[in-house]
C-alpha cells in the first residue's frame, strides 16, 4: 500500500454485498448501510479523506465487476443492463452511507474542537487554569503566552457570537491580511475579542478598524477598546480586564469616542480607588447645585461639556444644544451656588474632577 492510500480493510463486506446484489438485484439493507456509515466514520477518524474513500469503493466495483456472479451469468444484454443498474444503485447507496458516516465524524470533531477552544478561551480570559498547563494548551491554538500580549475588545449594538456575520467577516479579513501570527479571535459574553502579541500591534489596529467598519451589510461595533501590553499567561487576563473596565467607564462617562486605549483611562480607577472620598468630594463641591431650578443634572452636564470643549464657550454651547448666553448663565449659577469659579485653574480642576466623579457614581440620579 502506497503512502496516503486507504487499506482494503475499509471495504468491509462490500464485495460480498455486490456479489449478492448482482444475483438478486436487491438494494442494501439497513444493517449493511449502518456498517458502511461506521466505516466512513472510522475512516474520517483515522485521517482518510472522503475522496480517497469513495475512490476505494469505485475501484473495487470496477475490479470486481466482470467476476460478479450475476454479470457472468447474464445471457442477454437486457439482463446485463438490469444487473448493472442494480449494482450501480447499490454503489450509490453505499457511497451515500459512507459520506454520511464521514461527515458525521467530521462534525463531531469540529464540535469537540470548538468546545475545547471555548474552554481554553474561558480559562485564558478568566485565569482559572494552572498557568503552566494553560501555556501548553495555548500552543495548540497558535499562542505563545511567554510573550507579551494585548487584548482588544469590540462591543456592538447587538451581541456577537461565533456565527455572527460580522465576526466571520473580521476573521476572514484578519487571516487573509496577516495569516497565522500568534493571534486568537473569539467571542466572549456577547463581545468580540482579539488577542495578539505586543509585537503585532498592527493586528489589533486592523481588528479595531474592521470591527468599526466591517463593510456594507455588516453590523459595526459601537465601541472598541485596546488593552495594554502585559507579559505571560496572566498578562492576557490583565489586558482583557483593563479593556472591559475601560468599556464600562466609557459608558458611565458617556464618552463619545468609538475607539479608546485602556491606557487613556487609567486616571479613572485612581480617582475611584477611594469611593468614599470621591463621594464626599461630589457631595461637598456639587451638592449645592441641587438648589438650582431643574436640579443639578444640567449644570453637571455643563461642566463636563465645557471641559470636553476646552472651555471654548461657542463649542460647549453647540455640544449642549443651547445658546452662548444660556451657557454663560449656567456657569454663573455654578459659581454662585458652589463658590468655585470655572475661570480659576485650580478651582476648575476641582469642578472637573467632581463632575467626573458624579458621572462615575451616577449622581445626581443615584443618591450618594
Amino acid at each position: 500500500m502506497r503512502r496516503g492510500e486507504i487499506p482494503d480493510s475499509f471495504l468491509g463486506d462490500y464485495p460480498e454485498l455486490l456479489a449478492e446484489v448482482s444475483e438478486t438485484g436487491r438494494l442494501p439493507r439497513r444493517p449493511e448501510l449502518d456498517a458502511l456509515r461506521e466505516l466512513g466514520e472510522r475512516a474520517a477518524e483515522e485521517g482518510h479523506g472522503l475522496r480517497e474513500l469513495v475512490g476505494l469503493y469505485l475501484g473495487a466495483t470496477r475490479r470486481l465487476w466482470g467476476a460478479l456472479p450475476g454479470i457472468a451469468r447474464s445471457a442477454t444484454a437486457v439482463e446485463r443492463a438490469r444487473t448493472g443498474d442494480a449494482l450501480l444503485a447499490a454503489l450509490e447507496a453505499s457511497v451515500a452511507a459512507l459520506g454520511e458516516g464521514h461527515e458525521r465524524a467530521q462534525r463531531l470533531a469540529v464540535r469537540q474542537a470548538e468546545a475545547e477552544r471555548r474552554e481554553f478561551v474561558d480559562d485564558l480570559l478568566y485565569g482559572r487554569s494552572d498557568l503552566g498547563r494553560l501555556a501548553e494548551r495555548a500552543q495548540r491554538f497558535g499562542l505563545r503566552l511567554a510573550r507579551a500580549h494585548a487584548v482588544a475588545v469590540a462591543e456592538g449594538t447587538e451581541r456577537y457570537d461565533d456565527v455572527h456575520p460580522a465576526v466571520r467577516r473580521v476573521e476572514r479579513e484578519l487571516v487573509g491580511r496577516f495569516g497565522e501570527r500568534d493571534v486568537l479571535l473569539a467571542t466572549k459574553d456577547g463581545r468580540l475579542v482579539c488577542i495578539a502579541p505586543s509585537t503585532e500591534r498592527s493586528v489589533l489596529e486592523a481588528f479595531a478598524k474592521l470591527a468599526e467598519n466591517p463593510g456594507p451589510g455588516y453590523t459595526s461595533a459601537r465601541r472598541v477598546v485596546l488593552g495594554r501590553d502585559h507579559s505571560g499567561p496572566s498578562g492576557v487576563v490583565r489586558s482583557y480586564e483593563e479593556a472591559l473596565g475601560a468599556l464600562d467607564l466609557a459608558d458611565r462617562l458617556e464618552l463619545p469616542a468609538a475607539r479608546l486605549n485602556a491606557a487613556e483611562m487609567l486616571v479613572f480607577p485612581v480617582l475611584m480607588r477611594d469611593r468614599a472620598a470621591m463621594a464626599d468630594l461630589v457631595k461637598t463641591v456639587l451638592g449645592p447645585l441641587t438648589q438650582a431650578r431643574g436640579g443639578a443634572g444640567p449644570l453637571v452636564d455643563t461642566l463636563s461639556e465645557c471641559a470636553a470643549a476646552g472651555y471654548v464657550n461657542a463649542e460647549a454651547a453647540r455640544r449642549l444644544g443651547v445658546s452662548v448666553r444660556t451657557l454663560s448663565y449656567r456657569l454663573a449659577r455654578i459659581r454662585t451656588l458652589t463658590g468655585y469659579d470655572p475661570g480659576d485653574g485650580l478651582q476648575r480642576y476641582t469642578l472637573e474632577t467632581a463632575a467626573m466623579g458624579a458621572r462615575l457614581l451616577g449622581w445626581p440620579e443615584r443618591p450618594l
